[in-house]
């Protein structure tokens, strides 16, 4: 008996410790260096993974100590979002799945509000949560491996969250509408230049650039700044991007509803317009309707709010749709389990989607147990914002 409880304990443990081994903290004198280590699931963000990480951070937040945050990951993505995998597993058990939704909020608020400067280093592909862990840092450093994109409403049946009407509403002109809408992949020298990166930073400096950041015995941000552009460089934008075409985004993302924006698309293509036009339209005939309708009114008012608004906006709108379900687990099932990468959205097309129903995601869930999202008392939005080097 006591062998059979011996291994039994030795099973927690070692589950325990999977997950503490997927956040890995190397203590420096002044500085904390958290490594996403789930490098064979493209570090995917478990709900286990978020909770180490909120306690990290609060430790971080109270210790005088500490200087400095630096927030890489091992493998060669740094983070494509969060495990879908959980809320698939957690369809019936939808109080669960929210609870998940307000830890991640919640880590997004607190590296925000965290009061010392975080530099994170984005080599490789970061999506979804993964940019929600990273963007809302201090320093945004990118190099020549990064590929940056929110695919939610194209891919996922999901409205673009972990704060992207606050980050996306940001950037210049309509830009951010193009993201979200399109699910378009930018590079590192795109980031850079549109705002969501503040440092471009060749991948093979980055070992002497973290050797440097680890002797800092500071907050200042000009120190900081100073230090990571000792490393940096300012390379050109390729000349197929997009975001040399500010112009055409700015004519077509700005229109009021997505009928209209893809009508201004089509009628730019129809004009002889580039690869990347053609492609837009491609991207948002195939995404769910309902998601990229919510999202336009997200960004739209996020552009309004600041970040702890966006957020709370943005958990009640993914409360609603894991309540109802239908195109987040319509496009877990077509992309993972069926694998025939075809989602069935409903409604099915963008013309059955009304106002009605887009309005619906902005108010409360009608569920005497659900409860707008708290956040941490202590944390402020100006605090936020004398912290964080601006989009």
């Amino acid at each position: 008996m006591e062998t059979h409880i011996a291994a039994v304990d030795h099973v927690i443990n070692q589950f325990i410790y999977s997950f503490f081994v997927y956040i890995q903290v190397e203590h420096n004198l002044h500085v904390r260096t958290l490594i996403l280590n789930r490098a064979n699931r493209l570090n995917v963000l478990s709900s286990h993974m978020v909770c180490r990480l909120l306690e990290v951070y609060t430790a971080c937040q109270e210790e005088p100590r500490v200087k400095l945050v630096i927030l890489r990951a091992n493998g060669k993505s740094f983070c494509v979002g969060g495990d879908l995998e959980e809320y698939f597993s957690n369809k019936g058990q939808w109080r669960l799945n929210v609870k998940i939704l307000w830890n991640l909020y919640t880590l997004m608020y607190k590296i925000a509000t965290l009061g010392k400067p975080q530099v994170s280093i984005l080599n490789g592909t970061v999506m979804g949560a993964g940019c929600g862990i990273s963007l809302h840092g201090t320093f945004r450093v990118v190099t020549e491996k990064t590929v940056f994109a929110m695919p939610e409403a194209v891919m996922a049946g999901i409205v673009p969250d972990v704060g992207a009407s606050f980050f996306l509403s940001r950037l210049p002109g309509f830009y951010g509408e193009y993201i979200g809408l399109t699910g378009a992949r930018l590079d590192g020298t795109e980031m850079l230049a549109c705002g969501l990166a503040t440092h471009f930073v060749p991948s093979k400096k980055l070992s002497l650039l973290e050797e440097e950041l680890n002797k800092v015995n500071t907050s200042d941000l000009a120190t900081i700044s100073a230090v990571i552009d000792e490393f940096s460089e300012k390379p050109p934008l390729k000349e197929r991007s997009a975001y040399r075409r500010l112009d055409i985004i700015d004519r077509c993302f700005s229109r009021k509803t997505v009928e209209d924006v893809i009508s201004a698309l089509e009628t730019e293509s129809v004009k002889g317009g580039d690869a990347w036009i053609s492609q837009a339209v491609h991207s948002m005939k195939k995404a769910s309707p309902v998601s990229l309708k919510v999202f336009l009114n997200s960004i739209r008012e996020g552009r309004l709010q600041g970040l702890g608004q966006c957020l709370a906006q943005e958990y009640r709108i993914r409360s609603h749709e894991l309540l109802l379900g239908q195109d987040i687990f319509e496009a877990f099932r077509a992309n993972f389990v069926r694998k025939d990468r075809t989602p069935k959205w409903k409604p099915s097309r963008l013309d059955l989607v009304t106002n009605e129903m887009v309005d619906s995601y902005f108010s409360k869930v009608d569920d005497d147990k659900w409860e707008d999202l708290v956040l941490p008392v202590g944390s402020s939005s100006s605090k936020s914002t004398s912290i964080r080097a601006k989009l």
